[in-house]
């Protein structure tokens, strides 16, 4: 298991009144009695509602009054109703808090419609895991290795914003023939039309694929093609990243754009407006939660991965990704069309 959490998270002998300073009594009482809303931007099943519910198990116990933590799915549109839901509908008092498609940023970078969110507004809590996803397919398909895919079609289910727009880019932009099939509601049921045949090839994040998979890859059912994120992950060396296949460095700085949703992966965030001292309580709870002896438990039993990152260190990491120029939104836009 990877993971890269804070001193005090993994510094688990160490009181965390040491580690994070006292709350004020405001806090201690806002959430006696109350509950917390996690909204899951998808259907029950697949990466995002796994970590979703890993989190919202233990986040509550390390809030003032420990309040209960609701999972609550919330599909539609690729991720796109629990956004605006989250932005624009959600109380904005710590009551409500959630995990959307990481590719929230990088949609509203591209103008796509029916998005009404600033994502560098948002409060991020923290993240569970970077996400590289590994875009898959059964063992029956033309396509044996991402090179195929220049001359054999591919039929991919698309569950996800972020799996859409990566290969929507990567037909446009480098010739891939990826024929896109947005109708399944998560990654489940993208496995099992994979299973069936309905479909060749999916994308999930390694180390939920090495779960919920593992009979696909034991059996050799499946073959690994490509990796979205910028960084190879270290168990797959040999499986290329989608910035390989640049023709030219132009190419490359907007494939890399278009990888930047893995630095989101999986992360939990709450909308804009929060009391500042409610944020602090939330990712305090969060790291601390991160490095509680249950939760990491049930990380090593369910054969997850960590790659964790403090709420203030993730608003700034996405605050920073605001720097592209003009120029090169307009063509992630034009490559970024249907």
């Amino acid at each position: 298991m990877r993971a890269k959490s804070s001193l005090c998270a993994a510094a688990l002998v160490i009181p965390l009144t040491l580690c994070f300073p006292a709350l004020s009594r405001a806090d201690d009482d806002f959430y006696k009695g109350k509950s917390i809303n996690f909204i899951i931007g998808t259907a029950p099943g697949g990466g995002y509602d796994a970590y979703s519910r890993l989190i919202a198990r233990h986040i509550g116990k390390h809030l003032p009054a420990q309040p209960s933590v609701v999972p609550q799915n919330m599909p539609g549109a690729a991720g796109i109703r629990a956004a605006n839901y989250l932005y624009n509908v959600a109380p904005r008092d710590g009551t409500v808090i959630g995990m959307l498609d990481q590719a929230v940023y990088l949609d509203q970078i591209l103008g796509t419609a029916g998005l009404h969110v600033d994502a560098t507004k948002l409060n991020w809590i923290g993240r569970i895991l970077s996400n590289s996803a590994v875009l898959y397919a059964r063992q029956g398909a033309a396509v044996k290795k991402i090179e195929d895919a220049f001359t054999h079609e591919l039929i991919v289910s698309t569950s996800g914003a972020a799996s859409r727009l990566n290969w929507t880019v990567l037909n446009n932009l480098v010739g891939t023939k990826f024929k896109i099939i947005p109708g399944y509601q998560g990654s489940n049921d993208s496995r099992m039309a994979l299973v069936r045949g309905e479909v060749d090839a999916l994308s999930q994040p390694w180390p939920v694929l090495k779960v919920e998979g593992e009979q696909l890859l034991r059996d050799k059912q499946i073959n690994l093609l490509l990796q979205t994120g910028a960084d190879k992950h270290p168990e797959l060396t040999h499986v290329p990243r989608m910035i390989d296949l640049a023709k030219n460095e132009d190419d490359r700085v907007l494939l890399a754009l278009f990888s930047s949703p893995s630095m989101i992966g999986r992360s939990v965030t709450g909308p804009p407006g929060i009391p500042a001292d409610r944020v602090q309580a939330l990712r305090q709870a969060f790291m601390a939660a991160i490095g509680d002896p249950a939760l990491l438990d049930e990380v090593k039993r369910l054969k997850f991965e960590l790659d964790s990152q403090d709420g203030e260190a993730l608003q700034a990491n996405i605050a920073g990704t605001s720097a592209v120029s003009p120029d090169l939104i307009e063509r992630a836009r034009r490559v970024a069309e249907k």
